[in-house]
């Protein structure tokens, strides 16, 4: 008999997961902000729909209606579908929501800027760069033809440390396509650690090389912020 409704309670149960997470402000730690409204929206239809389901086999129940029983193959693959489903489910359930680590985001790193983070403004040539986070100047520093152009911009960006760098984790819909934005550093950073959360003001300069690089005149330790990637 359980097995009959193991689906529609798995998801059920996901759909509470998704309004509870957005109702306490933990959603962003799975997905895009801005794609929050359609996950909400499915997560309402499918509780609806589960509890239609429920109703409904409830009634075929009682017309006791007798269609065979299922093989043995059959009842083995829903077993262990059943059985995988509901680890996951139980999983998302138990386990508290927690960021991708700093040590991910290095494995993550390919040396390239991530895909889309501020290529737009950098191709139409927009000036104020005031609202550019570490994934929008990564862009920047990989494509720029003219580094000159951004010297002696002052900025004030948020991140994580990877060897000596400042970093943050980008994501366009969901954690599972995060990408890692990384900028080169050049200041103090002793007592730092990878992982350790920094806010960063300093002032964008280019080296003897040619390249762009963040001349950090101030680093400060901070939290984990409650929203931890770009988008």
């Amino acid at each position: 008999m359980f097995s009959k409704y193991l689906g529609v309670v798995l998801a059920a149960a996901l759909s509470v997961l998704t309004l509870t997470l957005t109702v306490t402000g933990r959603l962003q730690l799975y997905i895009n902000t801005s794609q929050a409204w359609f996950a909400c929206g499915m997560a309402v239809l499918i509780l609806i729909g589960s509890i239609a389901a429920v109703a409904i086999r409830t009634t075929d129940d009682e017309h006791d209606h007798d269609h065979g029983s299922p093989s043995r193959i059959g009842a083995i693959a829903g077993g262990i579908g059943g059985a995988v489903a509901g680890a996951v489910a139980i999983g998302a359930l138990i386990l508290p929501p927690a960021t991708l680590s700093a040590e991910l985001a290095m494995e993550r790193d390919t040396g390239t800027p991530p895909l889309f983070a501020g290529a737009d403004e950098v191709q139409l040539g927009v000036v104020d760069t005031s609202a550019f986070g570490v994934g929008d100047w990564s862009a920047v520093f990989a494509t720029a033809t003219n580094p000159e152009r951004y010297a002696g911009e002052t900025v004030t960006l948020t991140g994580f440390m990877t060897d000596g760098s400042l970093s943050r984790l980008v994501i366009t819909h969901c954690v599972v396509d995060a990408q890692t934005a990384t900028l080169p550093l050049e200041g103090d950073v002793d007592g730092l650690s990878t992982g350790d959360w920094v806010e960063v003001t300093g002032d964008i300069e280019v080296d003897p090389d040619g390249r762009l690089v963040v001349s950090a005149s101030g680093l400060t330790r901070i939290d984990e912020p409650d929203d931890p990637y770009e988008y």
